[in-house]
């Protein structure tokens, strides 16, 4: 792990951002800019191994730079008499930003990140010279630019690493994992780890929606379409409960059958498994085989009929679902094929349906964390500034913006004392070695070339550090500090006391922010875990009583993304994470029997769609009345709903209402009653 850090790509990721930095301030100082500190510093926080994050980061800070640049030009000039409306203004919008960062949730997100901190960093230092205001946002953007430019230049053109490969490879990689996770879930006996391998299933979903947001920036010309990438979320968040499905309705079958699997269907679990080991890299030969398999799975389906019993009604699920399951996994391989193939053009007719109206990804928005995040920047701004005008000290200010600047860079995060803590080291470290460099080495330099000579090597190792996620919360305020405005400037001043108040603002900023998130963001990871769990039972009990066309699609993927933020923080809280994990998944396969009972009622005239309405409603009632700390099991009066209305509906005359029916609610009966008895017809 330690070679994989600090080996050879480490070291060719830190010559790149020693090249960036060093551009930067040429530049700058070239051309005269009062602050070459943003441009170098700049060009370290846009630094990413592949270039395609490099110029999407670098676009998105271009354009959170240039809103925050305007708000602060517009704010001031019309507020600088009235501190206490400024004050407000400043700290609402650095909310705003938060709120609307954290709802977004994607690389995007950075964005309106920094349009919150710029206003602070243009308004802050220079509020006492509101008449400059326009003067400084211009230079401010000039040089953060300038540093954009660099840093996506170097990082773009010297050895670029493609986006598009990482995610092929990736892509790849999932596939053989997911196509592994469901051999292992059919399996006719018990596999070892498959939690993990779900949890592992969800994550990968999740992280290629976020790498694909930097597939339209990738230099390569080979880069897959967004879309392509979009279809493929969509049919890999199938698996988990398609799968899950086909396992429990196995497992019930077996223990039906004292304990052993009926011949016809270990056969045809056999056959699957062994497609799904030896994938084939032609889509004709593959849909073939797959049709092949499905085909079989159609025929073996026990007709629905009134008398059906509990036994035929597990196969009819098995085959329903595992038809469904290969159908999926050969649209997987299909769609990656498209997506390594050089032509816009299909490479099956079904690829072409399946991108045919493509959307971004449904994902779990948490609009109370949002709004706390938001409220805790609000009451930073807003106190530091109160205590920054009433103690008058001069350089307030920069403690100000800096904890504001902290406090929204770690919104997101669910315990932002952590981060905010390993900035506190390096800020401390940063202050102890800029002073070296500014008061016992700048000293001696001459010319560019040798403060380039005498910054490279405390740069190199920083920029290795910054290939790390472990050392990169260390290494960024180190850089932070040791390119303070104070030393790198348009020319060297030797003023011990600026540096020494600049050091101690940026320290007090820090303990500020630490202190103001100990005291407003400290709810925690359990009560994220909480929010989590209650937006997905209020997403479930809103949606079985809606009378419109269900969003499956979306339904799985929102699910999906809530298993994927879940899995992390139980981890974290070191407690037994099956449990929590295995009760959102079977929320996630209970969402998808009831977008089908949906779908059913609305064909359905209202009379004869009676039976799922009551079904319905309790599930609705069920979900809305549940506590994370204390869940209660379904409402007995609930399964009897449940039999009643199989009951009713295996008797319509109608085979398409039969069989759907049939499924959807032996679904549900599993997913809320797992412990219930075989389901016995209710006399009428």
């Amino acid at each position: 792990m330690i070679g994989d850090r600090f080996g050879v790509p480490a070291a060719l990721f830190s010559l790149k951002c020693l090249a960036a930095a060093m551009l930067a301030l040429f530049v700058a100082y070239s051309i005269g800019l009062e602050r070459p500190y943003w441009a170098f510093l700049t060009s370290y926080i846009v630094a990413q191994p592949m270039a395609g994050a490099v110029i999407s980061k670098a676009v998105f800070r271009a354009i959170g730079t240039l809103v925050g640049a305007i708000f602060a030009v517009a704010i001031v000039p019309p507020l600088v008499n009235a501190p206490e409306l400024l004050v407000l203004a400043m700290a609402s919008w650095l909310a705003l930003c938060v709120f609307v960062s954290l709802l977004d949730r994607t690389p995007r997100g950075y964005m309106f990140v920094l349009a919150g901190y710029t206003a602070c960093l243009i308004v802050f230092p220079d509020v006492d010279t509101p008449q400059t205001i326009f003067t400084v946002a211009a230079l401010r953007v000039q040089e953060i630019l300038i540093g954009i430019a660099c840093g996506s230049l170097i990082h773009g053109v010297v050895l670029p690493g493609s986006i598009t490969g990482v995610l092929l490879a990736r892509v790849e990689s999932m596939l053989r994992d997911a196509e592994r996770w469901t051999r292992d879930a059919i399996a006719t006996e018990p596999v070892a780890g498959l939690d993990a391998e779900r949890r592992r299933l969800a994550q990968d979903v999740t992280e290629l929606h976020q790498m694909s947001i930097h597939l339209p920036f990738d230099i390569s010309r080979l880069a897959p379409r967004v879309r392509t990438v979009r279809a493929l979320q969509d049919q890999l968040s199938m698996l988990l409960p398609l799968g899950a499905a086909a396992e429990d309705r196995l497992a019930q079958l077996k223990a039906a059958n004292d304990g052993t699997v009926p011949a016809q269907v270990e056969t045809l679990i056999a056959d699957v498994r062994l497609w799904l080991d030896t994938p084939v890299s032609d889509n004709l030969a593959r849909a073939d085989n797959a049709q092949r398999l499905i085909d079989r799975c159609v025929a073996m389906e026990p007709a629905a009929t009134p008398d059906m019993g509990w036994a035929d009604m597990m196969r009819l699920s098995l085959y329903a679902r595992l038809a469904t399951l290969i159908a999926v996994h050969r649209d997987c391989r299909d769609l990656y094929d498209q997506m390594v193939t050089h032509s816009r053009a299909a490479v099956t007719p079904r690829v072409a349906e399946l991108l045919e109206g493509r959307r971004n990804r449904e994902l779990h928005r948490d609009y109370a964390s949002a709004a706390r995040a938001a409220f805790s920047a609000f009451v930073t701004i807003a106190l530091g500034c109160t205590i920054w005008i009433l103690s008058g000290w001069k350089d307030g200010g920069s403690a100000v913006m800096l904890a504001g600047v902290f406090l929204a860079l770690f919104a997101a995060v669910d315990n932002p004392l952590a981060p905010l803590k390993g900035f506190m080291i390096g800020t401390v470290a940063a202050s102890a070695l800029g002073a070296l460099y500014g008061y016992a080495i700048m000293p001696r330099l001459d010319g560019f070339g040798q403060l380039a000579l005498a910054y490279s090597p405390a740069l190199l190792l920083l920029g290795a550090m910054m290939a790390s996620p472990r050392w990169m919360g260390i290494a960024l305020p180190t850089l932070l500090g040791l390119g303070s405005p104070v030393l790198l400037s348009d020319h060297y001043i030797n003023a011990f006391a600026s540096y020494a108040n600049g050091a101690v603002a940026q320290i007090i900023g820090i303990w500020f922010a630490i202190l103001m998130a100990g005291l407003l963001q400290s709810a925690g990871v359990e009560r994220a875990i909480r929010r989590t769990l209650r937006a997905g039972w209020a997403d479930i009990a809103n949606r079985a009583t809606l009378m419109s066309p269900p969003d499956v699609r979306g339904w799985i993927n929102r699910m999906l993304d809530r298993i994927a933020l879940l899995a992390p923080r139980l981890a974290a809280t070191r407690a037994d994470s099956g449990k929590p994990l295995y009760d959102a998944l079977r929320d996630l396969r209970t969402g998808v029997a009831i977008g089908e009972l949906r779908q059913l009622r609305l064909d359905l005239p209202a009379q004869e769609g009676a039976p799922l309405a009551a079904v319905l409603g309790g599930v609705s009632r069920h979900y809305r009345g549940l506590d994370p700390d204390a869940p209660a099991a379904a409402d007995p009066s609930l399964l009897h709903d449940i039999d009643s209305a199989i009951a009713d509906l295996s008797a319509n005359p109608r085979l398409f209402v039969r069989r759907d029916s049939v499924l959807g609610l032996v679904s549900l009966r599993r997913n809320l009653f797992p412990d219930a008895d075989a389901y016995r017809r209710i006399a009428a």
